[in-house]
C-alpha cells in the first residue's frame, strides 16, 4: 500500500498575530541566524510575500531568497521585514545561559 504525504508548510499555520509572535519567539530561544530568517520567511508567505517585497522595496524573489534557511539578510532587511509585519525586535536578558558556540 502506498502512503502518500501532503507537504507541509509552517505559513499555513500561523493564522494570528499570537500564533506568529509565539514561533518567532520560539525561533529566537536558538539564536541560529538561518532560522531566524527562514522563520521570517514563514511568517512572510503567511501574510502575502508580494505585498511585503513591495513595502521593503525588494523583489519578490530577493526576498524569498533573502528570508529562506540558506539566505543572509542584513539586519537592515531584517528591522524593515518586521517593521511592515508589524512586529519589532526586542533583546532580553539571557540571565546567565551561555552562548551558543558555533555561529
Amino acid at each position: 500500500m502506498e502512503v502518500k504525504f501532503s507537504r507541509y508548510d509552517t505559513a499555513d499555520y500561523l493564522k494570528t498575530e499570537d500564533d506568529i509572535a509565539a514561533y518567532l519567539d520560539a525561533v529566537m530561544e536558538d539564536s541560529d541566524p538561518a532560522l531566524i530568517a527562514a522563520a521570517l520567511g514563514d511568517v512572510a508567505r503567511a501574510r502575502n510575500l508580494s505585498q511585503l517585497a513591495r513595502e521593503v522595496g525588494m523583489s519578490r524573489q530577493g526576498l524569498d531568497k533573502g528570508l529562506s534557511g540558506d539566505g543572509n539578510p542584513s539586519l537592515a532587511t531584517v528591522v524593515k521585514v518586521a517593521r511592515a509585519l508589524g512586529l519589532r525586535l526586542a533583546f532580553k536578558p539571557t540571565n546567565g545561559e551561555p552562548a551558543p558556540s558555533a555561529m
